[in-house]
């Protein structure tokens, strides 16, 4: 009941934080003429407001896709999180740990330097990410006489990291310093000034379907926690629902570079939070962290793009606010996985 109750206040939290930032921006919309414009436009309450056309373009071409896509991307990254460190049985792991931002990253540099179309970067991120952690499993794989598989994972992610993360350091090496380097260099600190309609629609599906699927495979990662003996004593396939969870959160993981690039610490101190407020039952911790990480992500892209008079990577602005919050969490880490 509790947990039920704090899943209801994070969603209600998350409503009110979309509609608090469709009214902000360069030209601010007054909350009273917000609601008439919802209320005559989605229920036929009301005189059509004098603004209606200009309200439409601001809110549903400009903002919503914007606020859509931090709302999934923040679901995404703190439900891949939580889930990850289910299966590691580690508060410190986070969506990164198998090397799919390190290799999404290294695609859409890839996909900058190499071409100006915007959908060959976001493929690139997308095929390289996945490759990423086929790079972690295929290591993992290499040991198969070793019982520890969560330790081989954990390694194979660390040497899949490296790499990718070296063959970044190339593109960003021999990249035109005038033209596509800073490209790169924007699109690493993370933003979603380059979020459109088509995009925000086109990732939502699979991004969403992901996250329920995760989100569905509480009781399995419950088990996954006590260990791969115990587990299988419970009759649970490990090597199967391992796979499953690992694909479905390299699938939303990779996704979030297509959409805004690198945002760091989101799926690290999003699930702590939760962890603390509805317990580890990965039943109700995933769909809490789902409701967190939206309108957390929400907050700070609202803040990034109108506390200052140029628009804050939100990658920045993230670890800023991530890092004090993750060195408070810290101190209950082991208590939230009693």
């Amino acid at each position: 009941m509790r947990a039920a109750l704090w899943i209801a206040l994070a969603t209600g939290v998350l409503v009110l934080s979309v509609f608090i930032s469709m009214g902000m921006g360069r030209y601010d919309i007054p909350i009273d003429k917000l609601v008439a414009f919802l209320s005559w436009d989605f229920f036929g309450f009301g005189a059509q407001p004098i603004d209606s056309d200009l309200y439409s373009n601001i809110i549903f071409d400009i903002r919503m896709p914007r606020i859509l896509a931090a709302m999934i991307v923040g679901a995404a990254l703190s439900v891949s999180g939580g889930a990850f460190q289910a299966m590691f049985v580690n508060p410190l792991v986070s969506p990164g740990i198998l090397g799919v931002l390190a290799g999404a990253s290294f695609g859409a540099a890839l996909g900058i330097m190499v071409s100006e179309e915007w959908i060959t970067v976001q493929l690139l991120a997308f095929v390289f990410g996945f490759a990423a952690v086929l790079v972690a499993m295929g290591v993992a794989g290499i040991y198969r006489e070793t019982s520890s598989k969560t330790i081989l994972l954990v390694l194979g992610g660390v040497i899949s990291s490296a790499l990718f993360s070296a063959l970044l350091s190339v593109v960003k090496y021999t990249a035109d310093p005038y033209n596509k380097l800073p490209t790169i260099v924007y699109w690493l600190m993370g933003s979603f000034a380059a979020v459109d309609k088509n995009t925000a629609f086109i990732v939502f599906g699979p991004m969403l379907a992901g996250i329920i699927v995760l989100s569905l495979m509480g009781k399995y990662l419950n088990i996954l926690s006590l260990g791969d003996d115990d587990a299988k004593a419970l009759g649970v396939r490990v090597g199967l629902v391992r796979a499953a969870a690992i694909f479905a959160a390299t699938l939303i993981s990779a996704l979030t570079v297509v959409v805004a690039g690198m945002i760091g610490w989101v799926g690290l101190i999003i699930p702590h939070i939760a962890r603390f407020l509805v317990g580890p039952d990965n039943r109700v911790l995933l769909p809490m962290c789902a409701a967190l990480g939206a309108a957390f992500l929400v907050v700070v892209d609202t803040l990034c793009r109108t506390a200052l008079s140029v628009e804050i990577p939100v990658g920045i602005a993230t670890s800023l606010i991530g890092i004090p919050i993750f060195i408070i969490a810290l101190r209950g880490a082991k208590k939230g996985f009693a």
